[in-house]
This record gives C-alpha cells, sequence and structure tokens, in this order.
C-alpha cells in the first residue's frame, strides 16, 4: 500500500517514490511520496490558514475527534500492527501493545484536556497590588511541527498528534522515513473522522531538506521531535524564537544492591535490555552491580538473556526481531568486538546473521570503555562491578545523557536517597530503566533532552498561558 501526502485534509502524490523494505526479509512493503521543501512549506501554508477555524471549534468536537480516532484504530488494530511489524521489524505480539498504547494515548490526551482549566490570581495578595478580576488560561500556539523516530512509529506520533490537536493547534507530521505507510494509516483516521477539523492536519515526508524548511519556518510556534542528539542540536540552532521540546538520547543505566531480589531483577533487566532489540532511548545498557553479589547475579542475567528468543517478527513468540538496517547491525558488533579488545567479556557468544543481532552480556566492563559513555542503541548491556551504591553513583550520572535511571533495592533508605541523587528526568525503583507509562511526564537532563512528554505536559508544551486583569 502506498502512503500518500495529505495538504491538510486533501490527499496528493508526487512523481517521486522511495521504497521501504521490510528489515526482516528485504521485502517492499511500503512506498512513500518524495517531498521536497517546497512541499512542506506549502503544509505549513495550509496548516496557517486552519489555525483559525481550530481555534474556533469546541472542545467537544476535539475530544469527540480524538475518541472517534481511538475507536477506529481498535477496529483496526491487527492491520495496524503488522503495518508496524512489516515496516520496522517489531515482533508483532509488541506491535500489537504499540497499537493498544497508542489507543491509550489518543483517549488520554482527550480526557486530559477536558480537564485542563486555568486559575483565577489573587492580586492583592502583595501590597503593591490590589483587588481586581485575575486569571490566567491555556491557549493554543497555532502550528506544532512533530517529527517522529522509527523505533515507535504509531505510538510516539500519538504523543505529539494527539495532544497538539485536542489542544486546538494545527498540525504538519513529518514521520520517520522507516514507516511511511504506518503514519499515513494512522493521520488517515484522524482526516476521515466525521469530527474532524478542515485541514489541521498534514504529512509529509523526507530527511533533511523537509526537516529544515519545516523547523525554520516563522509559521510553526512549536518543534516537537523525537531522535538523535546530532540532529535535536541542529534543530535547536535554527529553529530561532519558538517552542522547541526535544527528546534524544539515553545511555539508561540502574544499580543492583545486594539487597535485592536477584533473580527478579535479572528477568526484568534481561526486558528492559533487549525489547525491541534495544533500539529505545530508555533501553537498559548499563547495570552497576554490588559486588557481593555481582557473579550470583551475572548468572542469573546470562540465563534470563539466553532464554530470550530471537526470529522471524511475525511468530507470536519472538521477543526479538530484527535491527532496523545493516548499519545498525554492523554498528553493534563493533561495539562488542572493541569492548572485548579492550577487555570486556560476553557472557554469550555474540552473534549476528545479517540484521538479526542476538542480544549481547558483556561483563567485567570498565568506566572508560565506549559501550558504556555512548548511547548503542542495540541489545547489548553491560555489568560493571562497584563496592555499593555510593560507588556506583558517580558513574551512573557520569554521563552526558540523564533520561531513565533505575535501581533494585529493599532497602527504603538507600530508595530515599537514590531518588534525590541521581540525575535523571526519571527514576524506577525496583524495576527496569526502561519502564514507561504513557500517562506520565517523560523527558529527560543534559543530552537528553529538553521539555515533556505525556498528554497532559505535551498540552503544556503546546499551548501558551495568556494572562487577563479585569480592573
Amino acid at each position: 500500500m502506498d502512503a500518500r501526502i495529505f495538504f491538510g485534509s486533501t490527499e496528493a502524490v508526487t512523481q517521486k517514490w522511495s521504497e521501504r523494505k521490510s528489515p526482516y526479509n528485504a521485502e517492499v512493503v511500503s512506498r512513500a511520496p518524495i517531498c521536497s521543501a517546497e512541499d512542506a512549506l506549502k503544509a505549513l501554508d495550509i496548516a496557517q490558514q486552519a489555525t483559525a477555524v481550530c481555534r474556533q471549534s469546541t472542545l467537544s468536537q476535539r475530544c469527540d475527534w480524538l475518541l472517534d480516532v481511538a475507536r477506529k484504530l481498535q477496529e483496526e488494530r491487527e492491520e495496524m500492527a503488522r503495518t508496524i511489524t512489516d515496516e520496522v521489524g517489531k515482533p508483532i505480539a509488541f506491535s500489537r501493545i504499540e497499537v493498544d498504547r497508542c489507543i491509550e494515548t489518543v483517549r488520554l490526551s482527550a480526557e486530559t484536556m477536558r480537564t485542563m482549566h486555568g486559575e483565577t490570581i489573587n492580586t492583592d495578595a502583595m501590597p503593591s497590588g490590589r483587588k481586581t478580576t485575575a486569571f490566567f488560561r491555556r491557549e493554543p500556539v497555532g502550528v506544532v511541527v512533530a517529527i517522529t523516530p522509527f523505533n515507535f512509529p504509531l505510538n510516539l506520533v500519538a504523543h505529539k498528534l494527539a495532544p497538539a490537536l485536542v489542544a486546538g493547534n494545527a498540525v504538519v507530521l513529518k514521520p520517520t522515513p522507516e514507516a511511511p505507510l504506518t503514519a499515513y494509516r494512522f493521520a488517515k483516521l484522524f482526516i476521515e473522522s466525521a469530527y474532524a477539523i478542515k485541514d489541521a492536519l498534514s504529512v509529509v515526508y523526507g530527511d533533511a531538506e523537509v526537516g529544515s524548511a519545516l523547523v525554520s519556518s516563522d509559521s510553526a510556534r512549536v518543534i516537537s521531535f523525537t531522535g538523535s542528539v546530532s540532529v535535536g542540536e541542529i534543530i535547536a540552532k535554527s529553529a530561532g524564537i519558538k517552542k522547541v521540546s526535544l527528546e534524544l538520547g539515553g545511555n539508561a543505566a540502574t544499580f543492583i544492591d545486594k539487597s535485592a531480589d536477584l533473580s527478579y531483577a535479572a528477568q526484568r533487566c534481561a526486558l528492559g535490555a533487549f525489547v525491541n532489540s534495544g533500539q529505545v532511548c530508555i533501553s537498559l545498557q548499563r547495570i552497576y552491580v554490588d559486588a557481593a553479589v555481582y557473579d550470583a547475579f551475572a548468572m542469573l542475567m546470562a540465563e534470563a538473556t539466553k532464554a530470550l528468543e530471537v526470529g522471524s517478527p511475525y511468530d507470536e513468540t519472538t521477543f526479538m526481531g530484527p535491527l532496523i538496517d545493516d548499519d545498525a547491525a554492523q554498528r553493534a558488533m563493533s561495539w562488542v568486538t572493541r569492548a572485548m579488545d579492550e577487555g570486556a567479556r560476553p557472557l554469550l557468544e555474540p552473534r549476528c546473521e545479517g540484521r538479526m543481532f542476538y542480544p549481547c552480556v558483556m561483563a567485567d566492563v570498565t568506566d572508560d570503555m565506549a559501550i558504556v559513555c555512548e548511547e548503542v542503541f542495540a541489545p547489548i548491556v553491560s555489568l560493571v562491578k562497584v563496592n555499593g551504591f555510593d560507588d556506583a553513583l558517580p558513574r551512573m550520572n557520569n554521563s552526558p545523557y540523564g533520561l531513565q535511571f533505575s535501581l533494585f533495592t529493599n532497602d527504603l533508605k538507600l530508595t530515599q536517597y537514590a531518588i534525590d541523587a541521581l540525575d535523571a528526568g526519571g527514576i524506577v525503583v525496583n524495576d527496569m530503566p526502561t519502564l514507561r507509562f504513557d500517562i506520565q511526564p517523560y523527558g529527560g537532563v543534559k543530552l537528553s533532552g529538553v521539555g515533556r512528554e505525556g498528554p497532559r505536559f505535551a498540552i503544556e508544551e503546546m499551548t501558551e498561558i495568556k494572562s487577563v486583569v479585569i480592573v
């Protein structure tokens, strides 16, 4: 099936097309039009014109719009899951989970917007003030540009589209080139809904040329981007004076305390390190283990990893499918080879068959190895032996990233201390740092980005506060 451009509510095509081949079997699974900077500017112009209608729409219409999309997506659950698996190689069981989470994200955005409101202000609270009727309210920014990645090609689109549209904005979406059909089919549900606001959503495809045109335009008032640090830096420099929300890289770490349930911790760490083939911003990459339990945990971690099924993403029992492309697989093997040259020891034999890179647990890793210093974005996790949490803490924090960290412990005082001391946007206690609930605020510090996602928090990013005083 072909993806198509949406210039507002109107479908269009170009004379040039790009093919998307399955990461698993290299079969052509979708096609998308190749867009230009002119296409991007045309979409922005349509969005700008639509902002007046968006602002005049009622909240009830916008909420009904999202709930209608959620209902239709539920009806198309299996077909949408198959599209995700076709385009990015995600195992079908996890593609279904992504569709379910997307439905929840859309519904939650509608429910959240119904209850968001401003506040009255006591302007006579200080001696310099006086009694007035004063309040603030939230208003849509106008045009939102949403740029999304391949690893969650449906739900991360929902985390941008649903809050932006329900808040009364117009949106131009540029989805990942790796999953154009997934985004197109999702956008089509919005545009064909009986509750749709005409021209409120546009979809264009492309890489740097299209993205640059969208980001640098004065028409856009919010840029919401999820992707790499390198691209995020370019966006930050070229966006100009507008709101920029960046969800970038991560190097998630956890600490295994000697009081932890080691078997449980190993099972959760294996899931956190290898789900989606490690292609997750909050994929567990570094495990700092108390020396008293290091050997026991390493054995349990190897056993939990060995039990994971790697194979066809279309098989119901598959846990891990292929990496997104050949470069990703070659890069993953180079990480392992370099770490072994530096003295690290794989607990399972490194194995790569084409794009199928089998989960790898590296032991005896030290702080100076690149495998723990940089984001690997692959199914590789490193074990580092430490002398308690005080030894682990500076090592965990010594990273340019700060998205999510975790620890496994049954020590309440340690838990309270870690929550205060760990430098990250999110802290998880007694589970993997890869744990994310769509309702929560999500985002990081340092190079992991600026701004927060999650429906309520994204709506705050995509609205402006207007202060009113009536004397």
